[in-house]
């Protein structure tokens, strides 16, 4: 290749980071676009300025690992064109359209990593938009970003290893965590336990999660059912049900999520092929061993492209990036990327054993009343929904989406995605791969139009 490459990458977590240094290190000088104010992403989001928490307290056991990537970072902004604030709505046809503050940038590219993370997988329950309720990422970067709590009461249902991280994070920051309520039986977490032994830090730090909040009086009850949250202007009480044992718990707040789904609408627009996983019920980005897309110039780093974690993400940010180098005629140590597609493989492995021990809750559809608010922007009910689903015979989940608006709203079906596809398969008794991916489209996220005057005085 003569031109100079033109990379861009989307995105400044542990993935982004690492793949820009390595670009940065091999000579080239990337663009990085990211959302937040300052690089980390989710996992090691910085905190505001003139806060002064230490980064034991912020991140835990990941202090170390936090301020090395922070460091990795802040080593090279003068070695690339680095672009916080910017809102990410589009990219295709070689052009990333951002915005910041209202106004809007474009951005050409020849190679483009995508690192855009993961989002929380919400399922529906009564109640779940009364004011106090929150995703467990949500009540991460409350913590995290804005060192306050969601509540003094606080507690924690879904599943996957977030739920116990997040809690953990609350109790260690003296909020009181009310219970954690998994919808997992215990057994069956216990059952995945020894598959997990090919990373045993990892596993020993969900176990030393789990047991600190016991050892600090904090209920953990397993193989649950959520049934309500129960309040007006705010959470009041949640009820769940044990067996046959129905219970309640004065709280004034609740975090919830059933682990973590990739977002993944902008390999999406860039045409990028998805494969259905059945291990996460989710269709995601199709990528090789170098986190090459389907599509010419674009790679898929991190949770975006299937979750992995953040470990991961940072191996996969740098096999991407020495794959844009690859591709752009530069030679790279082959044995570095062995050990970085081995390391990768090892994770996945792991997370095949955790994605067994906290499995999604697969007969939630079942189990829904009509009167379940389903898509929250457009106000819709599950009831609403399974009568247009039986009315027109839909069986495919765009064509759901047409003729209900499910998905439509400001979300983007980010919120009620996973739950439409889930109640339409049961509807249809088909397999949850059988009825499709809702497909992405512009802008991804919400983004502000400006007046005429004002467009012309920008």
């Amino acid at each position: 290749m003569t031109a100079t490459p033109q990379v861009v990458i989307i995105g400044a977590g542990p993935a982004g980071i690492r793949a820009a240094q390595t670009l940065v290190a091999h000579g080239l000088r990337p663009t990085v676009l990211d959302e937040a104010p300052a690089w980390g992403g989710q996992i090691y989001r910085q905190q505001p300025p003139g806060f002064t928490r230490s980064p034991r307290t912020l991140y835990g056991f990941e202090a170390k690992r936090a301020m090395g990537v922070h460091a990795a970072m802040r080593d090279i902004l003068g070695q690339l064109d680095y672009r916080p604030g910017r809102l990410v709505w589009n990219a295709e046809d070689g052009v990333v359209d951002a915005i910041r503050d209202g106004q809007p940038e474009r951005v050409p590219y020849t190679h483009l990593i995508v690192a855009t993370g993961a989002t929380d997988r919400v399922l529906p329950f009564p109640g779940w938009t009364t004011p106090g309720v929150f995703t467990l990422g949500a009540a991460q970067i409350a913590l995290k970003y804005q060192a306050c709590a969601i509540g003094e009461r606080v507690v924690f249902a879904g599943t996957g290893p977030l739920l116990y991280l997040v809690a953990y994070q609350y109790m260690k920051a003296g909020v009181c965590v009310a219970a954690v309520l998994d919808t997992t039986p215990l057994h069956h977490q216990a059952k995945a336990a020894p598959r997990m032994l090919g990373l045993p830090t990892l596993l020993a730090k969900g176990l030393y999660y789990r047991t600190r909040l016991r050892l600090a009086g904090v209920p953990v009850r397993t193989g649950i059912r959520i049934g309500s949250v129960e309040g007006v202007d705010r959470v009041e009480r949640i009820h769940w049900k044990e067996g046959e044992v129905l219970r309640s718990l004065a709280c004034d707040a609740v975090g919830f999520g059933y682990a973590l789904r990739p977002e993944s609408q902008l390999a999406d627009l860039l045409g990028c092929a998805f494969v259905f996983d059945p291990l996460n019920r989710a269709y995601v980005p199709q990528v090789d061993a170098a986190r090459r897309s389907s599509m010419a110039g674009v790679y898929l780093a991190g949770d975006g492209a299937g979750i992995m974690g953040a470990d991961a993400a940072e191996l996969s940010g740098e096999r991407a990036a020495l794959a844009v180098l690859e591709d752009c005629g530069k030679t790279v140590a082959a044995d570095r990327v062995a050990i970085l597609e081995n390391a990768l493989a090892r994770i996945a492995r792991f997370r095949v054993a955790l994605e067994h021990a906290f499995p999604f809750p697969e007969d939630w559809a079942g189990t829904c009343d009509d009167t379940l608010l389903l898509c929250r922007c457009e106000e819709i009910t599950v009831g609403d929904f399974r009568a247009e689903i039986q009315r027109n015979g839909l069986r495919e989940i765009n064509r759901a989406k047409a003729f209900t608006r499910v998905g439509m709203g400001r979300c983007q079906g980010r919120m009620c995605g996973a739950a439409a596809c889930e109640l339409l398969a049961h509807a249809g008794s088909k397999d949850i791969a059988d009825v499709g991916r809702l497909r992405a489209q512009a802008p991804i996220k919400p983004i502000a139009f400006l007046h005429p005057e004002e467009a012309t005085q920008s």
